[in-house]
């Protein structure tokens, strides 16, 4: 049963969904029988992680927007890479821009296991929770920062960029899914970024993120300042305001290469914050997030049992939440 002391986990749904996409095999009988494994593997995350962390309170968080408008207009090269049409170079000028909504590469067998995911959990009684205008990331951050210190909080993601919330004296912390799955995630807590990234918080390890940049999300950082000499930056003066402002003011200890390279970023800095930072300020709309106490819809989901053959993975989602 769940600890009497609560505890509120937030799934970054699109990170889990594409790894069970990619880690679940296939098993249709037929190719012309509809796609699930992204379905099954994202019911078993569920049901595994439910097992181990015993949540009082669940949700799944959403991407409404993967590309939002806001980070496009700071630094346009933001997801590019994932707009669909890039990889065969029939991508426009405007959809780069972000000028007109641009659709998310998504492989076709998963785009319809999507809307399963979405019913099985409407079906369930478990929450899936989003904001328009705003991605799954803005959600987990919103999330946490209206719980805080409510009752402790477990992200589950696959993406470095939630780092940033880890706060220990908030019982915050990230289950990091990339290298073990959700069954043996890394636990990410101010000691695990002080040893990894030597950062010694969630704060400053957005600010390490926004100096390093990220290729995989169209983030140039600043040119040639790698992760250790960001986290050495750091660690002299404090934070990104702190090494601006010794930049500005002529610290003697930033001096050569290091300066130049600094001030050359300095368009880049003014913006990418903006597009780093999660956005806890997004209106993520009040919802109970409690644990269902009995199926929502049980007609909806013995469908989804019959008719896409989910019998196990739903069984052990019911069995992990006690519902029988």
């Amino acid at each position: 049963m769940p600890s009497p002391a609560g505890r509120l986990m937030l799934l970054d749904s699109a990170s889990l969904y594409f790894r069970a996409f990619y880690g679940v095999p296939d098993e249709r009988p037929t190719p012309s029988d509809p796609p699930t494994n992204a379905v099954r593997g994202f019911l078993d995350m569920i049901a595994t992680l439910v097992d181990r962390h015993r949540p009082t309170e669940l949700a799944a968080c959403w991407d409404e927007d993967w590309r939002p408008a806001f980070r496009v207009e700071a630094i346009p090269s933001y997801k590019t890479h994932r707009v669909a049409g890039v990889a065969a170079g029939t991508v426009s000028a405007a959809q780069a821009s972000g000028t007109v909504e641009a659709a998310e590469e998504v492989p076709d067998d998963l785009s319809p296991q999507v809307p399963l995911i979405s019913a099985a959990l409407a079906a369930l009684g478990l929450q899936r929770v989003g904001a328009a205008g705003f991605e799954a990331d803005d959600v987990i951050g919103a999330l946490a920062h209206r719980h805080r210190g409510r009752l402790p909080v477990d992200i589950v993601t696959g993406d470095r960029d939630l780092f940033q919330l880890v706060d220990d004296a908030a019982g915050i912390r990230v289950l990091y899914t990339a290298r073990g799955g959700v069954r043996d995630a890394d636990v990410v807590t101010e000691d695990y970024l002080q040893q990894r990234y030597a950062v010694p918080t969630g704060d400053a390890y957005a600010d390490l993120a926004i100096l390093r940049g990220d290729s995989s999300d169209g983030l140039p950082g600043v040119a040639g300042i790698g992760e250790k000499t960001a986290a050495t930056l750091l660690a002299t003066f404090g934070s990104l305001a702190g090494i601006r402002a010794a930049v500005d003011g002529g610290d003697p200890r930033i001096k050569g290469a290091q300066r130049t390279r600094l001030e050359a970023g300095a368009a880049y800095l003014d913006v990418a914050p903006r597009v780093v930072r999660v956005a806890i300020d997004a209106p993520v709309p009040k919802v109970d997030l409690r644990l269902p106490r009995e199926v929502h819809d049980a007609a909806t989901l013995s469908r989804l049992a019959v008719d896409y053959r989910l019998t196990n993975p739903i069984n052990r989602v019911l069995a992990a939440l006690d519902l029988g």
